[in-house]
């Protein structure tokens, strides 16, 4: 496993965290960057449409260790792409997929599962 440079958590650190964020939030956001600042346009979008209905979610930065992030959530969701979404535990995708939901009128109602 490749990490940028200057990364200094272990493939094990992220995976914890990785874990630890899926199992302890109603709601996390996996995305590049933060919610005040979305560093790619995928990211911005999954924000916005989560925020339409949940106010309290929580998001994690993979971009300190964005190899580390690809590969541990790829074993929760078996997708490599960023942004990913869980809700209670449940892999729900990332935002074309948040997007097909809202079409449908069914993001506020998955999101609040």
């Amino acid at each position: 496993m490749t990490f940028q440079p200057g990364t200094d958590l272990s493939e094990e650190e992220v995976q914890a965290r990785v874990d630890e964020a899926i199992e302890s939030n109603d709601v996390v956001l996996f995305m590049k960057g933060n919610r005040l600042m979305p560093q790619c346009g995928y990211s911005q979008r999954a924000v916005n449409l989560i925020s339409q209905y949940v106010e309290e979610f929580e998001t994690v930065d993979v971009l300190p260790a964005l190899d580390g992030y690809r590969s541990a959530l790829e074993s929760h969701s078996g997708w490599e792409t960023i942004p990913q979404t869980f809700v209670d535990g449940e892999f729900v995708g990332g935002s074309d997929i948040l997007a097909e939901l809202d079409e449908r009128d069914e993001l506020e109602e998955t999101l609040r599962a």
